[in-house]
């Protein structure tokens, strides 16, 4: 049971949160089928609240999902998602051909895409985007999606190859260490060895063994890093290593290494340097859709704004009044521009949820994005027949920076996640469930997830004690840490109401039971990201992952690199090998465990608190069709329309099953 001390905490958080809207209670329950005005608005015209303030529409610069949904609307990839399943479904590419442990595929592309600018789009585009995305100087954010296409991470990280002057060969990753070549994925074995690679009629066979792709399928070279002093400080731990490289060459890793190829104008195809039965949902993020070259290269940074912008989606940039409305118009261009169904759609950036739900209530708005429905009005709202309720693709945490003390001590880490009383939360937030590791309930159902920690006050103050910050017991009851460095700490979270109660709760249990008062400071979105994936915070940062694919690697992968939006710092080989060997797992139930002992892994290090696991959680009209409540909140925009029949309307949740 929440204490006296907990429950005054909560209390005066929810009279705040009620305090900044101006719907009342009484207000919310008066419409008895659906909440406030359902007239359509004139026009075939979607208004749409989208979130904070989009960071930049590169879509290589962004990760964050306010910038996600915009991002849909402007710019194709060579998949798309399902609107109700998220399973990837053909966009730039017709069709697509994997081999048979998914770790090369080839795609056909489209010959009728283009650019808004009616320029064609063509397999080059396609390459010169990826490798736009991975190089190093492009600082994207979302990078380490792409690190699956051999030589990815190695080029976007600035590595070496060694190349021996008197031969001309390199050194290879199996001459230091490297497992044996039968348990190496299709995509790094040599093209003879390869038997399950069948193109389809429409492909010559002869394309299948390019220059290109015999490089691709020959051993891997070995990479160092490019930064001398980190490489200096790795060739000093290995002399075997040393002495291989003494009166070598050093080569930079390049852009052409990496494993994406133009086979002719409409084929690309992708080598991986590993097993990745995912990728082809993966592609479907913001982070591989398709870039304009022209345009890049003759503005710069600036090449995104309204006057210079191309793009190649179903919509094209109309309006953009930053923290205003950002406008886009139905692209005559698009390739299946017959088939997109609004005319316009207006982004309005708000993260103020009374703000957003009072527009939707008066009818200023047709649709909210998710989270949007305040916990102290979810019991008035969730009756309502325009309330959209399914399992949800999402994960709320708590980032620790684990470089920096007093958190760099695992039994710090610990204490503070135990320190939680988490069920409590649940029960007040209503619409969620406890989160036990990094992935979702209710999502992926033959996986196993891992039994999380439990509250546990009385042991979090031993942890804490045992790493030298005696937690003592004070004569009224309350708890102490004298010896804690609060200044080295904080809680850093984006502005949104949400986010703040979460927040403040977290602040009231540790100061209840380890006697820490944690500061809180709120940071404007597009901020907070870049500070929170430079780890320029100290302490505890707020966290949430979407899936970008319906797998459960899209959240382990979080932690394959120590890079991006890791977030954490945290990093450790034997969990990336886990996670490989899994991958390379033909059996799904099989697969589907070792990812799970991956992740058990991972939470002894304990580099998150793990919090809730979400659910959708948003309203729209109901004559707004063709949007559905899929499991990731992304909409693909063009199957989305305005019904004036209200017999087609939708008088419930509109169901995700295919």
């Amino acid at each position: 049971m929440a204490s006296l001390y907990y429950r005054q905490i909560l209390a005066t958080v929810l009279l705040v949160s009620l305090a900044v809207g101006s719907i009342s209670c009484r207000a919310l329950a008066s419409n008895e089928e659906f909440f406030g005005k359902i007239a359509p608005y004139p026009g075939n015209v979607l208004r749409y609240i989208t979130g904070d303030e989009p960071e930049s529409l590169d879509p290589q610069k962004t990760t964050g999902l306010p910038e996600a949904r915009i991002l849909m609307a402007l710019y194709d990839g060579l998949v798309e998602y399902d609107p109700k399943t998220m399973d990837p479904i053909p966009a730039l590419a017709e069709r697509w051909d994997e081999n048979s442990d998914s770790s090369e595929f080839t795609f056909h592309i489209r010959k009728n895409a283009r650019w808004s600018n009616g320029d064609p789009i063509n397999a080059n585009d396609i390459v010169w985007s990826f490798r736009r995305g991975l190089a190093p100087e492009t600082l994207a954010r979302g990078a380490s999606l792409g690190f699956y296409i051999k030589y990815a991470q190695a080029y976007n990280s600035g590595a070496l190859f060694i190349r021996d002057p008197q031969t001309n060969k390199f050194l290879l990753e199996s001459d230091f260490a490297r497992a044996s070549e039968a348990a190496l994925p299709l995509s790094e074995q040599p093209v003879t060895t390869v038997k399950e690679y069948k193109p389809t009629e429409q492909e010559p066979t002869p394309d299948a063994d390019t220059p290109f792709h015999q490089f691709m399928h020959s051993p891997a070279r070995l990479t160092l890093p490019g930064d001398e002093k980190s490489r200096n400080k790795l060739l000093a731990t290995d002399a075997k290593l040393q002495a291989a490289v003494t009166g070598k060459e050093f080569v930079k890793v390049e852009g052409k290494d990496i494993g994406i190829e133009a086979v002719d104008d409409y084929i690309v195809r992708i080598s991986l340097s590993q097993s990745a039965p995912f990728f082809k949902g993966l592609l479907a993020n913001q982070f591989f859709r398709l870039v304009p070259k022209k345009a890049v290269e003759q503005y710069h940074e600036l090449w995104a704004q309204p006057g210079h912008i191309v793009s190649c989606g179903p919509f094209k940039l109309k309006e953009w009044k930053p923290y205003n409305i950002l406008t886009v118009e139905r692209d005559p261009m698009y390739w299946d521009a017959a088939n997109v169904h609004l005319d316009e759609i207006q982004f309005f950036p708000t993260s103020d949820l009374p703000t957003a739900l009072n527009l939707y209530k008066v009818g200023e708005v047709d649709a909210l994005y998710n989270h949007t429905v305040l916990n102290a009005w979810v019991e008035f709202v969730r009756n309502k027949k325009d309330w959209m309720d399914a399992p949800e693709a999402v994960t709320i945490y708590i980032n620790i920076n684990t470089t920096k003390p007093p958190l760099d001590d695992v039994r710090v880490r610990k204490a503070f996640d135990l320190a939680i009383d988490k069920e409590t939360w649940i029960k007040w937030r209503r619409i969620t469930k406890p989160l036990p590791g990094i992935t979702p309930y209710g999502i992926f159902h033959d996986y196993p997830l891992p039994q999380g920690s439990k509250f546990d006050a009385e042991k979090a103050r031993q942890l804490l004690t045992e790493a030298g910050y005696a937690v003592t017991k004070k004569g009224d009851g309350t708890y102490q840490c004298p010896k804690f460095p609060v200044n080295q700490v904080e809680y850093l979270f984006p502005t949104a109401t949400s986010n703040k109660i979460m927040a403040e709760y977290m602040q009231a249990q540790w100061k209840q039971n380890l006697g820490i008062t944690v500061p809180v400071r709120a940071m404007e979105f597009k901020t907070f990201v870049d500070a929170r994936s430079k780890l320029d915070y100290k302490g505890f940062s707020f966290g949430a992952w979407s899936a970008d694919y319906l797998d459960p690697f899209t959240f382990l992968s979080l932690y394959y690199t120590n890079e991006n939006d890791n977030s954490t710092g945290w990093w450790d080989k034997k969990y990336v090998d886990m996670l490989n060997e899994a991958n390379r797992t033909p059996d799904p139930s099989k697969r589907y465990q070792l990812l799970s002992k991956a992740e058990s892994y991972m939470l002894e290090s304990q580099p998150i608190i793990p919090v809730e696991t979400g659910a959708v959680n948003w309203l729209k009209k109901p004559y707004v069709k063709g949007m559905y409540p899929n499991a990731g909140s992304l909409f693909a925009w063009k199957f989305v329309y305005i019904e004036r029949d209200q017999a087609k309307w939708d008088y419930s949740t509109p169901s995700t099953a295919n």
